[in-house]
């Protein structure tokens, strides 16, 4: 889908109406030359009512301001000791960003203002080491942001706290959006970085469960130490309640769009609960399963079926869905006192290939035959009988391994389908 194919975003807007979204730009994302289309992105997220608080860092202009004065900047993100140079280095870059930010988000008409909505303490001595200026998010000033929202105004949040007495304490920009996140309920809390998505043990993960995050974590070198905190904080915050995390690249034009309204995102989606699940298909998807099988129907690697063929059958088939999205689906045909069934039309969406849930389908289709007293599980294939051999354990049978019916359908096709069968405990 395109990100700005309205037709596709449509089926999304209901879910995400007056909902809240927390974005969190790095500071060398808000520097590119491609923020401005992130501007833009985020005035088509106001235009479909959805509410957009905007926290942004600062570490690549504290490192360039740092640079332009000749000092050398204790600490750049907020994680370390923050000296006095360091927190004036810092609310200088901080607050000229803020304002550029509200200077971009104006151009495209969109009403915003800085927020000082983040009160903070000290973090203190840490193993025998005093942080000095840097700071802890104590609470979140929610009524403020909330007063913003409600006026259709878009909150820009600084990586800065203040303690009420006059101090001012650099936060990690991270940590500032957990707690704005967890503390307006947010729906999405969405990471922009430099990245094209977390990499786990070397590879980039689409999507991975919170809890399988949190035991990633422990494994040292899992994760590359530029993105340990994105990772510790997108798992926090699906631990204090935010549904769904996103990581992206901030140099992909249209980037969010394509995150937020597509089955297929650009970066990596941290969620909080299994968000997939295999349901019963309705009337309603006969045209969803047409459309999604079109291309494996014309390639002659599924059985080409009409519309009201499917449509007559749609008792038989189950639909993979991802966040209510389907892209994938598998129908299972009975052959009643053959203690057999089939397993027919499998198909996962390109989007969504070597995800493994090809198999999780097949496992499916195996255990609700089980579930039915079949003791045999078959398959025709012209295309993947290597996958179903390799990947399913099924064996290459022949003609005597298919009900009289299937069999005689078989033979009139003229397909010359490999057969494969599966036997099941039952």
């Amino acid at each position: 889908m395109k990100p700005t194919d309205l037709r596709g975003i449509l089926r999304y807007i209901p879910r995400f109406r007056e909902q809240t979204f927390v974005i969190c730009a790095d500071g060398v994302v808000v520097s590119d030359v491609n923020f401005t289309n992130l501007l833009l992105d985020i005035a088509v997220l106001r235009s479909l009512n959805i509410r957009v608080v905007l926290v942004h860092g600062a570490g690549q202009q504290v490192k360039e301001l740092a640079s332009e004065r000749g000092v050398t900047a204790s600490d750049l993100d907020g994680t370390g000791i923050t000296d006095d140079n360091t927190l004036e280095l810092s609310m200088s870059a901080a607050n000229r960003l803020t304002h550029e930010i509200l200077e971009g988000l104006s151009v495209s008409d969109q009403r915003a203002a800085s927020a000082n909505a983040i009160i903070a303490h000290p973090r203190g001595i840490l193993n025998g080491v005093d942080q000095q200026h840097t700071g802890r998010v104590e609470r979140v000033d929610v009524s403020l942001l909330k007063t913003f929202l409600s006026e259709g105004i878009v909150p820009v949040i600084p990586p800065l706290g203040f303690d009420g007495e006059g101090n001012t304490f650099r936060i990690n920009s991270d940590e500032v959006a957990l707690a704005v996140s967890e503390s307006l309920g947010a729906i999405k809390l969405i990471f922009v970085t430099s990245t094209d998505g977390l990499r786990v043990e070397g590879q980039i993960a689409r999507q991975i469960l919170s809890s399988d995050l949190e035991k990633t974590l422990e494994k040292p070198g899992a994760i590359e130490p530029c993105q340990v905190s994105k990772a510790r904080h997108a798992a926090a915050a699906c631990a204090k309640g935010v549904p769904r995390v996103h990581l992206i690249n901030g140099h992909v034009a249209e980037g969010l769009l394509a995150e937020v309204f597509s089955n297929e995102g650009i970066g990596t989606l941290v969620y909080a609960n299994e968000y997939q699940q295999i349901r019963p298909a309705r009337k309603r998807d006969a045209p969803v399963i047409l459309k999604l099988t079109r291309e494996a129907m014309a390639s002659d690697e599924l059985v080409p079926r009409t519309r009201e063929a499917i449509d007559r059958d749609i008792g038989n088939y189950f639909i993979f869905d991802i966040d209510k999205n389907p892209v994938a689906c598998v129908a299972l045909r009975e052959f009643p006192g053959e203690s057999a069934s089939e397993l027919l039309h499998l198909y996962v969406s390109p989007s969504h290939a070597n995800q493994g849930i090809g198999r999780k389908l097949i496992q499916f289709a195996m255990d609700r035959a089980t579930e039915n007293k079949c003791k045999r599980l078959i398959t025709l294939s012209t295309q993947a009988f290597a996958y179903f051999q390799s990947k399913a354990g099924f064996d290459e049978g022949g003609l005597k391994d298919l009900p009289p019916e299937r069999r005689e359908e078989y033979e009139k096709g003229g397909r010359n389908s490999r057969i494969l069968i599966k036997h099941l405990t039952v």
